[in-house]
């Protein structure tokens, strides 16, 4: 399976999480009609009857069929901790930026005579702060994984192959094939 940039940006704010999610299907169930303010709103949500969500709060529904937990844990993951996540995303968006660990092919559109082959690559670079922001807000706007890893290549390009602009002025990055890739804050 292959890395989501945006997957991976999810990933390294739950990092900041204090506290463990809830564990049981029946906890998580409780803590999302809580936070969608019903029942009705939590089975839309999860794409299941509104049944089915008081079966698993009231516990006589126990353990859901493996896509029902993935998405249960999604949905209670996206609204764990809201002000710790917006607080390790505001580190990262000022001050602190981010480190980009990948290992995806590299080709290069630069001055005639210099080689552009494309080429699998292992970088793990650190980004500045104004590239975790324009991440985590393209994110949150429902940008295409296209337009994270643009995002994500404009800023390696940078940082990585111009040295932070200090050299190699023309060369452009493209960034395709993506076997893995993980941020950390």
């Amino acid at each position: 399976m292959v890395d989501s940039l945006g997957d991976s940006l999810d990933r390294a704010l739950e990092g900041a999480f204090t506290r463990r999610i809830p564990q049981s299907a029946q906890a998580q169930m409780k803590y999302l009609v809580k936070q969608l303010k019903g029942t009705k709103a939590t089975a839309q949500a999860l794409g299941i009857s509104q049944r089915t969500v008081e079966r698993y709060v009231s516990g006589k529904l126990k353990r859901p069929r493996q896509d029902l937990r993935g998405r249960i844990e999604r949905e209670v993951k996206k609204r764990w901790q809201p002000q710790v996540r917006a607080k390790a995303r505001k580190k990262a968006a000022s001050t602190g930026g981010l480190v980009v660990s990948t290992r995806a092919r590299f080709g290069f559109t630069a001055a005639p005579g210099t080689t552009d082959d494309a080429r699998i690559r292992d970088i793990t670079q650190a980004l500045p702060p104004e590239y975790a922001d324009q991440l985590f807000t393209a994110r949150e706007q429902g940008a295409t994984e296209q337009q994270l890893q643009q995002i994500a290549a404009d800023g390696l390009a940078r940082m990585y192959f111009r040295a932070n602009n200090s050299r190699a002025h023309g060369l452009g990055v493209e960034f395709t094939d993506v076997e893995h890739i993980e941020i950390e804050l």
